[in-house]
């Protein structure tokens, strides 16, 4: 997460599925059905009909078709519904949401397939609000602030999810900031997150592994069943881009279909805590980044010409190479390697001149360059999810339940990506270790 505080029953469920396969049906009236929604899986369902596809959209237009028979043999993904030219699976405890179009096709398709998710989320969040004495008017308030300078492809999938999920668009952008409102409001903020990759004499063959820990107060554990891996797959020519965090949320873990990776840590004490709010929020400008830059040189170029709202530390990785940047309103500092780079919540580049007396960042940043020297010349990807498997009180990074002042903090979510492979593996608190081959959902 981060220092910026701008930031079910089942009955019911079951009606917005019948509602949802009625609309499908209606769509597919002339096509002979293969497949009925099974009352007894609280998952949205659509019909698959038999040896034919799936249109993204009226079939007017022409648009790309997909086979749904065909996407069942996609990796260790199952297929379980489908609307327009979106298609939702399960791996392992995981969703995962493919979609295709145009921004706001690609919204529509979000709002669809997590529609009983983003409803939850939303109804988590307003009460949580509502008990600290903030009413709809005011994190709508909020959340139109944080989303004001939004890139406007952004904005495009907000209105498409507001058009399909049954969510005003006022309360799509309070899904956006729900994480933040979540630790801001009852002042839970403190340094929190890590970053380590490895390449060259650190792994077997040279090739770049990379990590990320997000770590977060536990009452946002609250959040983790509701976690999707998100493909986009625009059609304006972009690169595709895939997201991993809880439903609707703003995201701050980025890949792309380039091979390049962007994930936040927060800066802690360094850098002051001064907010602009006459600047983007840097993170909403991931989304951006992750979308236009294809080589890490045009996203050094990216991230060093964007001035951040906020102190920040960003952290960077491509096929060959990582960088951590330490950011403050005014100035940008890019640390790298060789071979192996690591962050926590302190910057480190001695020319910022400033002291930091922050223990628990400083133990988790030493404790990932020792397992990193234990295991220098065999960090491949395995490796990696067993050094981030290390908890902090062993010898790692990784929270679980751990007590930091008068509160208890746990590792929210965890990635290990190989950028040259696109193949990921993701991990919350309360689930395994997942793969995903992203190259294979890309399109």
């Amino acid at each position: 997460m981060g220092n910026d505080l701008r930031l079910h029953t089942k009955d019911l469920r079951k009606t917005i599925l019948r509602t949802l396969l009625t609309a499908f049906l209606v769509a597919m009236i002339n096509q002979p059905v293969m497949a009925m929604m099974n009352d007894d899986d609280d998952d949205i369902k659509t019909a698959f009909t038999e040896n034919s596809s799936l249109q993204t959209g009226p079939a007017a237009e022409g648009k790309m078709v997909f086979d749904l028979n065909a996407s069942k043999a996609i990796g260790n993904l199952t297929p379980v519904a489908a609307f327009e030219g979106g298609i939702r699976y399960r791996a392992g405890a995981y969703d995962v949401i493919v979609l295709n179009g145009s921004y706001r096709e690609m919204g529509r398709q979000y709002g669809a397939l997590m529609k009983d998710e983003l409803q939850s989320v939303h109804s988590i969040i307003e009460s949580f609000s509502s008990e600290r004495g903030y009413s709809t008017e005011q994190i709508r308030e909020i959340g139109s602030k944080g989303c004001e300078y939004q890139p406007e492809r952004m904005k495009s999938i907000y209105e498409g999810m507001a058009e399909t999920s049954g969510i005003a668009e006022e309360d799509v952008n309070v899904l956006y900031y729900g994480p933040v409102l979540f630790v801001a409001l009852p002042n839970l903020t403190r340094a929190s997150c890590s970053f380590l990759a490895a390449w060259g004499n650190y792994t077997p063959d040279g090739t770049l592994v990379v990590s990320r820990n997000w770590d977060l107060p536990d009452v946002f554990l609250i959040f983790n069943p509701y976690y999707v891996l998100v493909i986009y797959n625009p059609t304006d020519g972009s690169n595709g881009v895939a997201t991993f965090g809880p439903v609707g949320s703003r995201p701050e873990t980025l890949m792309n279909s380039a091979g390049l990776l962007v994930a936040d840590d927060n800066s802690g004490q360094s850098g002051g805590g001064l907010v602009l709010d006459n600047r983007p929020d840097i993170i909403s400008q991931f989304f951006r980044l992750m979308l236009d830059y294809s080589t890490l040189e045009q996203l050094d170029a990216g991230i060093m010409s964007t001035r951040p709202d906020s102190s920040w530390i960003v952290n960077v990785a491509g096929p060959d190479k990582a960088y951590s940047y330490e950011m403050n309103l005014y100035e940008t500092k890019r640390r790298e390697g060789p071979d192996l780079i690591a962050a926590a919540n302190h910057f480190l580049d001695p020319t910022w001149h400033i002291e930091i007396s922050d223990e628990d960042s400083f133990r988790r940043y030493n404790n990932l360059l020792n397992l990193s020297e234990e295991n220098k010349g065999s960090i491949d990807a395995s490796k990696m999810m067993k050094i981030r498997d290390v908890l902090i009180e062993d010898g790692g990074a990784t929270f679980l339940h751990y007590t930091m002042g008068d509160m208890n903090f746990s590792t929210n979510h965890q990635v290990v990506f190989v950028p040259q492979t696109r193949i990921l593996w993701m991990k919350t608190a309360e689930h395994p270790w997942q793969e995903v081959n992203l190259s294979s959902l890309f399109s």
